[in-house]
């Protein structure tokens, strides 16, 4: 379908509150279909709707994006031990169940080049709707229950470099300020 523009921190689209999803039709649908797009255009392994200003309580999730398990036995255990089967929709996702800790270093694409330890739930169990609008339950662990747990932020308004220390956005914002800026001032093609 098409791959749409990430906004980037701080851009004010990224605080905004996504609204629940009262209807899954074609909108949506085609939506997904965008998501999935940019995710992989950008090398990302999850997008929330909220970070292409698309106001949706929807996120996609691929850990294996570049379909390494199906080459890799030691990819494809760990991708099992974390209950990650394959591309995965969430519509209206929230967490029921969660327990444990567990400590990764995230990335985001609204916060490119930028990576920093976050502490996250280990397991958690969410309900959700798939792309046909039927509800389901999922238990997962490992960096696919922080990826989920991330992508949800974002469809509360929040970005990961929220749970860094002042000192520590404040530089982070001054570097996504500086590339936008810098996006803004490219040259434009003369049309002849």
């Amino acid at each position: 379908m098409a791959v749409r523009k990430i906004r980037i921190w701080p851009d004010p689209a990224l605080s905004e509150k996504a609204k629940p999803v009262t209807d899954v039709n074609d909108d949506i649908r085609a939506l997904i279909v965008d998501l999935f797009d940019t995710m992989y255009a950008s090398k990302g392994i999850g997008l929330a709707s909220t970070q292409v200003a698309v106001p949706y309580r929807v996120l996609v999730i691929d850990l294996d994006p570049k379909q390494q398990a199906a080459r890799d036995a030691e990819v494809r255990e760990e991708l099992a031990s974390w209950n990650f089967t394959g591309p995965l929709v969430l519509i209206n996702p929230e967490i029921i169940k969660s327990s444990g800790e567990i400590v990764w270093d995230e990335g985001c694409l609204s916060v490119p080049g930028i990576t920093d330890e976050v502490k996250r739930k280990e397991n958690i169990t969410v309900r959700a709707l798939d792309r046909r609008g039927n509800e389901f339950t999922l238990e997962c662990s490992g960096l696919f229950a922080v990826a989920i747990q991330h992508e949800m932020d974002h469809l509360n308004g929040k970005v990961f470099v929220e749970y860094l220390s002042k000192l520590k956005r404040d530089v982070i914002k001054r570097k996504m300020l500086r590339l936008k800026a810098g996006e803004e001032q490219q040259p434009v093609a003369e049309a002849r």
